[in-house]
């Protein structure tokens, strides 16, 4: 799936303006680093895998600029969690 990055969020719409999947990360003010506050997926695209394809590229995106991330979301939180190798990125106050 083709994603559009704006500074702040990643995001998929259908060709008639529907949302279809979206995460939304803002930076912490004064920090290197990055929350992720929100990930949605249509119902209709659910058990895909584009939760996690959005995941990445958020991560992808915070290694590029050397961004730690604080999983805010339920579904980011989860995926840090069971993931050992993000724990390195992970922001901690």
């Amino acid at each position: 799936m083709e994603f559009i990055h704006e500074p702040e969020r990643i995001y998929q719409i259908a060709a008639d303006g529907q949302l279809l999947a979206e995460i939304d990360f803002p930076k912490i003010p004064n920090q290197a680093a990055i929350v992720i506050t929100h990930t949605f997926v249509d119902p209709s695209l659910r058990g895909q895998g584009i939760a996690n394809q959005l995941l990445a590229e958020v991560i992808a995106f915070a290694r590029q600029h050397n961004l730690k991330i604080k999983p805010e979301c339920s579904f980011a939180q989860k995926v840090f969690d069971l993931t050992p190798a993000y724990e390195g990125l992970r922001y901690t106050e």
